[in-house]
């Protein structure tokens, strides 16, 4: 017997995924998060530690990331004014989703490529 087609609880598990991808999809916005986690906390610091991306989406990602409550911008009164960027308690929930991903990702290299020594890795 065909199984019938339960629209809404298709959307039951959609809607929290878009959420989901609302807040953390684009091309940088998870390597950000994986840059704070890895102890950079400067803006030059994350800008380094993330090849091409630039200042001007270093700054717009960075204050959407603070605005979904996944990372706090400490400003430190000193001469000059330094600023720094941490993780909240909140981007620990993240974990199992980025290690999920890399797994993801590792497993689907080997898939496409091959066999895990033909795998080639990005520099």
């Amino acid at each position: 017997m065909e199984k019938k087609h339960n629209h809404k609880e298709c959307s039951q598990i959609l809607m929290p995924v878009r959420d989901t991808l609302d807040v953390i999809s684009g091309k940088w916005k998870l390597q950000i998060i994986i840059s704070l986690n890895h102890g950079n906390r400067r803006f030059t610091e994350i800008e380094r530690s993330i090849p091409k991306l630039t200042s001007k989406v270093l700054a717009k990602e960075l204050k959407e990331l603070e605005q979904n409550g996944l990372v706090e911008r400490i400003v430190k009164d000193t001469y000059p004014v330094s600023i720094e960027y941490f993780p909240t308690e909140h981007t620990k929930t993240l974990h199992a989703v980025v290690e999920s991903l890399k797994d993801w990702g590792e497993n689907h290299r080997k898939h496409i490529f091959g066999s895990p020594s033909e795998v080639k890795k990005e520099e």
